[in-house]
């Protein structure tokens, strides 16, 4: 199942802010889904990629294998 209304706003103290951000498309009422790479809305498909995504997996650190001759 998706999230809680409740976990798409945080408060501080007095004030209330959204956590994600609203569809362009369906208004202030809809949130986008926060994947590693991308943000989208699940009721119309709008999607928006992130300009940096997360690294996945370990970095490939030492000497290439040699390849084997044809």
């Amino acid at each position: 199942m998706g999230k809680a209304r409740t976990d798409f706003y945080s408060t501080k103290g007095e004030t209330l802010a959204r956590t994600h951000q609203p569809c362009p498309k369906c208004g202030p009422g809809i949130f986008l889904a926060e994947h590693s790479n991308r943000r989208s809305c699940g009721r119309c498909g709008y999607m928006e990629s992130r300009s940096e995504p997360k690294p996945v997996g370990k970095p490939v650190v030492g000497k290439a294998k040699p390849t084997k001759p044809a």
